[in-house]
């Protein structure tokens, strides 16, 4: 509980600072530089040399990848009908494609679905959102944020993503038997930096009234983070016959609320930064009563 009550707490005393505090005008670019080069790739090297993966257990990996997939149909095929700009079309993708199955999702399944839940929570989390957060995430920042297309400009700058390096180095230290524990700390303190801050980063942009220009997105965007996706990965996990449990995970983490992270990646690639921040801050409140929604009609 302590957890989702860090969540608005943090928001709103960004939101409050913007506002009566006069923070310098670089404070928001700096802590999103923090999160994304330091506490991102931290929280990456501390839990991928733990998780283990049974084959058991591939919906949840896949289900997280099908969001973002077709997220980047959806807005793209919509984007294009109603004119969209190309910044527009590559916030939506990241935004509403990426879940914050972490900062978010393990609170939110522990207390909903127990430590097993939460088990199963971080392989959706880790192999499924965050390789597309690595991947997906920053082919879109290249294709969409006016940067240079070529396959080695996007193969470099996946490759040079401070939490996909993160990924692969986690990936061959736990082959070789996880970090000492005194790094491990050191790991886990820095990466605990990253969702308050990361919030606080928010909080600070956050309006509580939106442009008109702004309602549309906002509604299509989080109709399919919070509705849409959910209800895809649901009806498809029925059909391939996949166990209760890991259906009822995998689904409530593709509903979970837009991701902070993509957020920030949205901010620091010009695509339209108060829509995707918009968005956020919007869909975080209103996960809480949709993510419990969704438990309730769920095995």
């Amino acid at each position: 509980m302590d957890s989702l009550l860090l969540i608005p707490s943090c928001l709103f005393l960004g939101f409050l600072v913007a506002r009566f505090a006069s923070p310098p005008k670089d404070m928001a670019p700096a802590l999103n530089w923090w999160v994304i080069q330091i506490a991102l790739p931290a929280i990456v090297l501390e839990l991928i040399p733990r998780l283990s993966f049974n084959i058991d257990l591939w919906y949840l990996v896949i289900s997280q990848w099908l969001v973002f997939i077709g997220a980047a149909i959806v807005f793209q095929l919509i984007g294009s009908w109603l004119g969209w700009s190309r910044a527009r079309i590559g916030a939506l993708i990241l935004v509403c494609g990426l879940g914050n199955t972490s900062f978010i999702g393990y609170p939110m399944l522990e207390a909903l679905r127990g430590r097993e839940g939460l088990a199963f929570g971080v392989v959706a989390d880790q192999l499924g959102c965050f390789i597309m957060l690595s991947v997906g995430g920053v082919l879109v920042t290249a294709v969409y944020g006016g940067a240079s297309t070529s396959a080695s400009a996007v193969a470099k700058k996946i490759l040079l993503f401070p939490a996909f390096i993160a990924l692969i180095i986690g990936l061959i230290v736990g082959q070789l038997g996880g970090w000492p524990d005194q790094i491990d700390s050191i790991l886990s303190r820095i990466g605990a930096t990253l969702t308050p801050l990361a919030l606080f980063s928010v909080g600070l942009r956050l309006r509580l009234s939106l442009y008109k220009y702004q309602l549309m997105p906002v509604m299509i965007g989080l109709s399919w983070k919070l509705l849409l996706a959910p209800l895809a990965i649901l009806g498809l996990g029925s059909a391939f016959a996949v166990s209760a449990n890991v259906l009822s995970i995998a689904v409530l983490q593709a509903a979970m609320a837009p991701m902070i992270s993509a957020a920030i990646l949205a901010d620091q690639n010009d695509l339209e930064p108060d829509l995707a921040n918009a968005i956020l801050g919007i869909g975080i409140v209103m996960s809480l009563f949709t993510v419990t929604a969704w438990h309730l009609l769920l095995p």
